[in-house]
């Protein structure tokens, strides 16, 4: 039997692409092309004589055999890991802020893919307002922030765009007469301000009945029929409506995702990477 040397380049390449289910993706996290991701693909399907990933146009799957490997090739990368470890005797760790608007119900499974990308990195998050956390950027006690709103800044990475609409549960009723009743973070969430600012600025009479310590607790105001918010589609469970058009109110914009980061160390950088195409994936609208 012939015994093949394997590249673990390309074997990282095809484990990125198999829990991304994208070349693009897989070529953000490695800081590369999707060319280059391709190459080494196909020079470890070429190295195996089999098929690993089924490419068409839309979609990117594992092939029976790529599916086959695939836990295989996460063990020769563990393997790789710690036998690097061993000899490195230095902890990493990186702190992170995460935008409260941005974290959403996903963010335990993106933590997990963070964590899968170098389990011996020791990671800290902590979720708040955009303002609130950049402060802490600035004052160096986070290594980056993954950001909603940051009006006034140039030194963020835009690396994603989400729709946010108004939502009410199903069944509210507005009284024509009354003004309408909002619920939302307290200031200095940049979201609050620009929806209270459009609302204001198209003429819309509103009043505050419900201020949150977080989108999760602004979302149950809405869900128990205590007034709207400006909240994107999967920050709400099922259940609530985009309430909107019915009422007249003014588009809200597609708002970013921004990254500020000082990380320049290998492995915390690539978690990091890996922490934004998780985002990227989970945003699409």
């Amino acid at each position: 039997m012939i015994r093949h040397t394997l590249d673990l380049d390309a074997v990282q390449a095809f484990v990125r692409v198999a829990e991304l289910g994208s070349f693009t993706r897989a070529a953000e996290i490695s800081g590369t092309t999707q060319s280059a991701v391709s190459l080494k693909v196909k020079r470890l399907e070429d190295r195996l004589g089999c098929r690993l990933i089924e490419r068409t146009p839309r979609h990117v799957k594992l092939s029976v055999r790529g599916a086959a490997f695939l836990g295989h090739a996460r063990g020769l990368l563990d393997a790789q890991d710690r036998a690097l470890n061993a000899l490195d005797e230095t902890r990493h760790r990186i702190a992170i802020g995460i935008s409260d608007h941005v974290a959403g119900p996903e963010l335990p499974a993106l933590i997990r893919h963070m964590n899968a990308q170098n389990p011996d990195l020791l990671i800290e998050i902590r979720i708040g307002s955009s303002g609130d956390l950049l402060q802490q950027y600035d004052s160096r006690e986070l290594d980056a922030v993954i950001a909603r709103v940051d009006t006034g800044r140039d030194d963020g990475e835009t690396f994603a765009e989400e729709s946010f609409h108004w939502f009410a549960a199903i069944g509210w009723q507005h009284r024509p007469d009354d003004a309408i009743p909002v619920a939302s973070m307290p200031e200095p969430c940049g979201v609050r301000l620009m929806a209270g600012d459009l609302l204001d600025a198209a003429g819309v009479t509103w009043r505050e009945t419900f201020v949150g310590g977080g989108v999760a607790t602004v979302a149950a105001a809405v869900m128990a029929g205590l007034g709207i918010a400006a909240l994107s589609p999967r920050m709400l469970p099922l259940g609530a409506v985009d309430v909107g058009p019915k009422l007249g109110l003014p588009d809200l914009p597609r708002l970013p995702l921004v990254l500020h980061s000082r990380v320049t160390e290998e492995r915390p950088r690539d978690a990091l990477l890996a922490l934004k195409a998780a985002f990227k994936s989970v945003v699409r609208d």
